[in-house]
């Protein structure tokens, strides 16, 4: 245990100084870290094997909330402070008591994801970590065995991102992929692994969701485009179906998230 009096002691630095793309970068070439906040969070990301460096929490929690996670990560320093101390870091309110710095993996390959699976979902572009969350905690829910976001997308790992998917960002297998792979050989190699691909998007040709040829491919990947502007034409026009989700009441569209759960409950195997 090491008592932080200071809310600029240097011990604070990567919890309240540090720019997440900065967490992002801290080891390269070698991965870096990300914070995980809230006893249940760390606990998920603990049991996919992610290793903490620190842990930072309230005195009070140590006996309590953080108990079992502190058993579980004996040489693990863990950095305690006061309420008022804390409260000067952003979002600690929020973090139900305990956050942890803990280490980035090395990313399994696209073929890894896409091996053994038959649902994939596929995120273009999608920037906010919100979003990215929601998405993620709806494709663990509902159905996708796995989870491709390009490079252009919010990280998954982002503080935000991780709270609101409430950590099942370490329960479904996932991998990034570069915007331009993606473009230019994306669609390529999901064919080589069996999968058609379903971009859903906004066109009067697209096909509805509960359409049964749909759900009938073996494989499929569901593709999702960016907040506001959807997926890129390229994209559209390059995957094997264009799906959209009927509407009433002359409203035109949902937020990603929410279409990304409708998308996923209807067309899972």
């Amino acid at each position: 245990m090491i008592q932080i009096t200071d809310f600029n002691d240097p011990a604070l630095d990567l919890y309240a100084r540090t720019p997440e793309v900065q967490l992002l970068r801290y080891r390269e070439p070698k991965p870096g870290v990300f914070i995980a906040e809230s006893p249940k969070v760390i606990a998920r990301a603990l049991d996919r094997g992610y290793e903490p460096v620190s842990f930072l929490m309230e005195p009070k929690h140590v006996e309590h909330q953080g108990k079992e996670i502190l058993t579980r990560c004996p040489e693990v320093p863990v950095y305690v402070a006061e309420l008022p101390v804390l409260n000067q870091l952003t979002g600690f309110s929020l973090t139900r008591g305990m956050l942890s710095i803990m280490n980035r993996k090395v990313l399994p390959s696209v073929e890894e994801i896409c091996r053994n699976a038959n649902r994939i979902a596929i995120l273009e572009n999608v920037v906010n970590p919100t979003n990215v969350g929601a998405i993620v905690r709806s494709a663990a829910a509902l159905g996708m065995d796995g989870i491709l976001f390009t490079s252009d997308c919010s990280d998954p790992l982002y503080r935000r991102a991780v709270r609101v998917s409430m950590g099942t960002i370490f329960q479904i297998p996932w991998t990034m992929i570069h915007v331009g792979e993606w473009q230019q050989k994306g669609r390529k190699i999901l064919h080589g692994m069996g999968f058609r691909t379903a971009a859903m998007a906004l066109r009067e040709d697209s096909l509805s969701i509960d359409d049964e040829r749909l759900r009938a491919e073996e494989k499929l990947a569901i593709v999702l485009g960016t907040e506001g502007d959807g997926l890129s034409d390229h994209t559209i026009t390059d995957c094997d179906y264009t799906v959209r989700i009927p509407m009433s009441h002359g409203v035109d569209s949902l937020n990603v998230a929410a279409a990304s759960a409708v998308a996923f409950w209807q067309l899972r195997k």
